[in-house]
Order: C-alpha cells, then sequence, then structure tokens
C-alpha cells in the first residue's frame, strides 16, 4: 500500500516506523524542518518539507496514487483541513488523529473514515490495568465494548477442566492459550492446565466476571 502521514512528530514517527517494518510504501509530509531532517535521518521514506494543507503539496506527494492518508500532527485544524482536501482525490482511507474529543464530531461530520486519540486511547489503557491488576494485557476491539485480555489462570476451581465448561454464555470467549511458547487454538475439548495463559475475548461488562473465573 502507499500511505501518505502528515506529520513527523511523536505519533507520525512510530507509525511510520511500524508500516515500514511491515513492508509498506510510506510518504511523509511536515512542514517543520527540524522534523523533517529527524525523519530523514531515521526512517527509509520519501519526506517532503512542506504543508499537507496546500494542494501542491500533496500532489508532489503524489496524493493520486495513496491508498491511506493519515493525519497525524498534534493540531486539530490543521488535521482537519488536510482531510477534507485529501478527500477530493478519492483516496479509499482517511484517517485523523484528534487531540480534543470535542472536535470528532467534526472530523466525521464531513466523511472522515476513521477519528482516533491517541490520548484518549493511552489513558483509557492506563486506567484498566491500574483497576485489573490481575490481567497481565489487554486489547481494547471495536469502540471499546469489548476488550482482549492475556490471563494467567491462578484459580483452582478451573484447573483440568474442558474451554466448553468455562465459558458457557456468549459474553466471552477464551480464543487462545499460551503453551511453552505456542499459541494453541482451543476447542471444546481443550484442557485448562495450572498456571497456563489464556486469551479471552470478552464484553466489556462481564470482564469482572471472567476475573473472578480464572483468577
Amino acid at each position: 500500500m502507499n500511505i501518505l502521514i502528515m506529520g513527523a512528530g511523536r505519533v507520525g514517527l512510530n507509525l511510520a516506523s511500524f508500516l515500514i517494518s511491515d513492508g509498506q510504501d510510506v510518504i511523509i509530509i511536515e512542514n517543520n524542518k527540524n522534523l523533517c531532517n529527524n525523519a530523514v535521518q531515521e526512517l527509509d521514506a520519501l519526506v517532503i518539507c512542506g504543508s499537507g494543507t496546500e494542494t501542491k503539496t500533496l500532489e508532489e506527494a503524489g496524493i493520486e496514487n495513496v491508498d491511506v492518508f493519515v493525519a497525524a500532527t498534534g493540531n486539530d485544524e490543521v488535521n482537519l483541513l488536510a482531510c477534507i482536501l485529501v478527500k477530493k482525490y478519492d483516496v479509499s482511507k482517511v484517517i485523523a488523529r484528534v487531540s480534543d474529543p470535542a472536535h470528532e464530531n467534526a472530523f466525521k461530520n464531513v466523511g472522515i473514515d476513521f477519528v482516533v486519540s491517541p490520548e484518549l486511547t493511552t489513558a483509557s489503557y492506563l486506567e484498566k490495568l491500574i483497576i485489573r491488576p490481575k490481567i497481565a494485557d489487554l486489547v481494547i476491539i471495536g469502540k471499546g465494548n469489548a476488550e482482549l485480555l492475556d490471563i494467567k489462570v491462578t484459580n483452582k476451581k478451573v484447573f483440568n477442566k474442558k474451554t466448553s465448561e468455562l465459558s458457557p454464555t456468549k459474553d466471552f470467549i477464551i480464543s487462545a492459550i499460551h503453551e511453552n511458547g505456542d499459541i494453541v487454538i482451543p476447542d471444546d475439548t481443550t484442557i485448562i492446565k495450572e498456571g497456563c495463559r489464556i486469551s479471552v475475548l470478552v464484553k466489556k461488562h462481564a470482564v469482572k466476571q471472567v476475573e473472578d473465573i480464572f483468577t
């Protein structure tokens, strides 16, 4: 894929690095010369020093051939304007970073495909790690109404039971068991062993129930 990122700050630079490692073609637009120079040194990507809110700069970056555009600066107004301009070029997917949650509707009202707040996502993640100390790790899924939990099984009552006995409702499912560095996708007859780690896909309202069952 051809991916154009506007903004070479912390968020844009890290995103670009991940995408390049994944084998994607990345172009970066940044109007700060110091950040441009830093991006050139850090990344194997085309870096254009200019404003993503100017048609000339977007066309120089090859916007006509871009599959995904990401507005990743820390300025909501700049991100919004750039996304509006990019929408005119029929880009398949337009993603915007928003710093102020109050601005989210403005982005959605002009047809931006995805609006993301790294600050809110990070804060929500940290909050869950604090209030759920028995959870080793978690991933927030969808619109925040489901989570993928990584749990070490310590409740003796579930040792040597089949997975089919432990997730009888539609609120959660054991999606993986981690054994000796390998991941096993369980079926109804898979046995939960003492001290094993499991991944559980669970609806938000049932997280406490899952904790009580396995820990």
